[in-house]
């Protein structure tokens, strides 16, 4: 059993600017909406502070959840898990049961697929991750080398 730290690969900031971005036009919408409800109900404006008070509690649990679950692929000496990715087919798996792992493209975006033995695959788009892509193909060679017991770091 290995005791090494976990590499962990966080989101790209192209990607979380985008997702932030989706965040801030909703929080925006909703503002609007609100003060369209002061004008035209002739409201207090003292109910702009329900909008403003969830526009905060929104960005502060945005940044808390990325903070503590922003990273999309995270790796041990056992295994490995990705999140955050539609359609990565098996979430997790050990080393040992990875088959081989490919480089190729899905949708013209390049990806790493891990093939696993009984015939399930993990799909990593490689530019959801705030890492080269190279060092990030030799990082996941390296761990099947070490779960297949080819070399000992």
């Amino acid at each position: 059993m290995t005791t090494e730290t976990p590499t962990v690969y966080r989101l790209a900031p192209a990607v979380a600017a985008r997702l932030l971005g989706l965040v801030l036009v909703a929080v925006a919408v909703l503002i609007l909406v609100c003060t369209l409800a002061i004008a035209v109900l002739d409201l207090h404006t003292a109910f702009l502070l329900v909008p403003v008070a969830l526009t905060v509690a929104v960005l502060a649990a945005n940044w808390w959840a990325w903070r503590e679950k922003g990273w999309v692929a995270r790796f041990t000496g056992e295994g490995y898990r990705v999140q955050w990715v539609r359609g990565v087919g098996a979430a997790s798996g050990r080393w040992k049961d990875v088959e081989d792992a490919v480089t190729t493209t899905v949708a013209d975006a390049p990806v790493v697929v891990l093939r696993l033995r009984d015939g399930r695959t993990t799909t990593i788009p490689v530019e959801m991750l705030a890492v080269d892509r190279e060092s990030f193909v030799r990082d996941v060679q390296q761990h099947l080398q070490r779960g297949h017991g080819l070399t000992k770091f």
